[in-house]
């Protein structure tokens, strides 16, 4: 199938943004990090959204992440000393965030998440925003925000609680466990694994989902999924500003330089809950 690429120049190379046949694929691509999400790759994210939003040939969108290891490993590290601390620059990081996510969970076309390799943190919360997460068998899954200290936004909450529940949700955040691919199945975290680490099991899985959706009325396809989107979301009585003030608090916190630290220096963090 031929692919063209787009956008390219106009956005980061780290995020490659290409048209294949009636589908968008966007790839999550530094896999020397293996894929660990950066600013620039947060802000063009609702870029190339919008540009297959546009093409009227595009069905369907999917995310993935370059190479074989992974498809987000989570927030890149090494830009925390300068983007995620100090009050200003957090909240400047968590608004480009946001709204690549918000862009993400909110759209109308259909997406699937195809996931091969590590899949932890904000490359998570990337794959719940998706509608569809198809994974191979090697895959991992986690949550460790508690392992570094930083907050976690109410939406990135929001979407996990709604994909696998409150019970299930508590147990993945608190602990900060990996899950391997069946048992991250098992609690809801995704829909389909492939019975082999073979990347061409998961291309032909995902195949599946896409001609099933591709066979569909797309406008009856949008209705039903703005529709879903409205059922999740945050009620009137939730303070999302207090909320808000959690996730800085977190930032801001002994225990956040200590997990920046610990990461770097490849220890146990020592928290003190201050």
């Amino acid at each position: 199938m031929n692919s063209t690429r787009i956008l390219e120049g106009e956005i980061t190379d780290a995020l490659l943004v290409d048209k294949r046949g009636n589908t968008g694929w966007i790839t999550f691509n530094d896999p020397g990090r293996h894929n660990a999400v950066s600013f620039d790759m947060w802000a063009a994210v609702p870029k190339a959204l919008a540009a297959f939003e546009q093409d009227d040939d595009i069905r369907a969108v999917v995310l993935t992440g370059a190479g074989e290891r992974a498809f987000v490993s989570g927030a890149n590290i090494s830009q925390f000393d300068k983007l995620r601390s100090g009050d200003e620059a957090v909240a400047a990081y968590e608004q480009v965030a946001e709204a690549a996510q918000l862009a993400l969970y909110d759209y109308a076309k259909p997406t699937l998440a195809r996931i091969k390799g590590y899949c932890i943190g904000g490359g998570m919360n990337i794959a719940l925003c998706c509608d569809i997460r198809i994974a191979s068998a090697d895959s991992t899954f986690a949550i460790p925000a508690g392992k570094l200290g930083l907050g976690y936004r109410l939406t990135a909450i929001r979407n996990l609680v709604t994909t696998v529940g409150a019970a299930n949700a508590l147990e993945i955040f608190l602990t900060a466990n990996r899950y391997a691919a069946a048992e991250a199945k098992a609690l809801g975290l995704i829909h389909h694994v492939t019975d082999t680490p073979d990347a061409a099991d998961l291309d032909a899985a995902l195949q599946v989902r896409l001609d099933q959706i591709a066979a569909n009325a797309p406008l009856t396809l949008r209705a039903g999924k703005r529709m879903i989107r409205q059922l999740q979301q945050l009620g009137p009585e939730v303070d999302i500003a207090a909320m808000q003030q959690l996730v800085m608090q977190c930032f801001a916190s002994d225990d956040y330089r200590e997990g920046k630290r610990a990461f770097a220096e490849k220890r146990s963090p020592v928290f003190t809950g201050k």
